[in-house]
């Protein structure tokens, strides 16, 4: 046998059903002279023929090839290897997580093309009834609807996003727990007198500049400058399912920049010096991480936080997390008169418009001194009418 096609003549079809399969051929446009056949066999019956004919026709067009197989599961996997490449691995590990665990079970096996708005919608309503959180339901729905557009703008499977509609407004944030300047105080002087280790160095840092956990842990010590007061942060340590570790970028391009730092913060980053020079042979240089164990280890974030847990408890302090130290000294910053957009600066935001959205609720004080200072302007400006050119002399007329 020659294998060549021989069509609707085959003598085998009538006596074999499952002998033989379908084919289309189409002629498509071309940019030249001249015709471009497209031909494609391999289909079991006529109606699969005849569909994969209509979704090429379909995409000429409308631009959108929808794969009659591809899955919603085969689809979500093949763009999570692609985030993969592309975001950082704590935030690539979150979306593999959320596919693999929360949106493949539900809609893996359903066919990418028949995903519609009403099962997004069940969904999310389902997820609200097992009592998923607000913030949950609205997270799983979000990186479905990520997904999904990935789907419609670039990959060109789907002609919409059917979580779109779907998926509801972000929560609103539940307003951050802070301490107050004397409560801050109180803790320092606390780590001050009782510990004197790594940990209460670390909080001195995030206390005295407002950086990240994951920007103090990965602070280097070829990035902190003495002399100019100065560091740059250059690293951030980030963790996976709390437990594999990663250096990588920090958060945004703006943060990637330089901190000023004040004595107290000099002092903490001194004393790891003493402690660190100690170790190694005389006159050798600084090398690594800032803060880490004997053996060079990066500080776990976890044991970082189990240390503020009990060292806040033992002061009697409002329970906070690790980042809230970070909103701690952006609150202390604002409530003390400290401008905005220096106070934007200062913590490496990547506009103003971030550090307002988060922190503007603190800003009341602010628009109280703004009509305060025009109304002092006006008063003082009205002492001096009496000696404007023509304007005495008019008013007595």
């Amino acid at each position: 046998m020659d294998r060549r096609p021989i069509g609707a003549r085959c003598p085998r079809l009538m006596a074999d059903p499952l002998h033989g399969s379908w084919a289309y051929a189409v002629d498509m446009p071309t940019n030249g002279e001249g015709r471009s056949t497209r031909r494609r066999s391999g289909y079991r019956t006529r109606e699969d023929a005849a569909y994969a004919l209509q979704s090429v026709l379909n995409a000429e067009v409308t631009g959108v090839f929808e794969d009659r197989k591809l899955t919603v599961g085969a689809f979500l996997l093949e763009w999570v290897a692609l985030k993969k490449r592309t975001l950082k691995p704590s935030t690539a590990a979150a979306y593999d997580k959320c596919v693999r665990r929360e949106l493949i079970p539900v809609f893996g096996r359903m066919r990418l093309k028949d995903l519609s708005s009403r099962h997004v919608a069940a969904w999310q309503a389902d997820l609200r009834q097992q009592g998923r959180g607000a913030p949950t339901v609205y997270r799983l729905g979000a990186t479905l609807r990520s997904a999904l557009s990935h789907a419609v703008h670039k990959e060109r499977l789907i002609s919409y996003n059917a979580a779109e509609g779907a998926i509801g407004a972000r929560p609103a944030a539940a307003e951050r727990l802070c301490w107050t300047s004397i409560q801050v105080a109180a803790f320092l002087r606390h780590n001050a007198l009782h510990y004197r280790d790594q940990a209460a160095d670390v909080f001195e840092v995030m206390l005295g500049t407002g950086m990240r956990r994951g920007e103090v842990l990965g602070l280097h010590w070829e990035d902190v400058h003495f002399m100019e007061r100065k560091i740059f942060v250059r690293w951030t340590l980030a963790t996976i399912d709390n437990n594999e570790l990663h250096l990588c970028a920090p958060k945004t391009k703006a943060s990637r920049n330089w901190v000023s730092v004040n004595p107290r913060v000099l002092a903490a980053l001194q004393r790891q010096a003493d402690y660190q020079q100690a170790l190694l042979p005389p006159g050798a240089p600084l090398r690594g991480l800032v803060f880490a164990s004997a053996d060079g280890a990066p500080l776990r974030p976890q044991y970082l936080l189990n240390q503020l847990r009990r060292r806040q408890a033992e002061v009697g302090l409002p329970q906070i997390t690790i980042h809230d130290l970070r909103h701690t000294v952006a609150t202390i910053m604002i409530t003390s008169g400290v401008p905005i957009a220096v106070v934007s600066k200062a913590l490496r935001h990547s506009t103003i418009a971030t550090t307002i959205n988060i922190y503007g609720h603190l800003l009341k004080h602010a628009a109280d001194d703004a009509v305060n200072a025009l109304t002092q302007a006006y008063e003082l400006a009205a002492t001096d009418l009496d000696d404007w050119p023509g304007f005495g002399a008019r008013d007595a007329a």
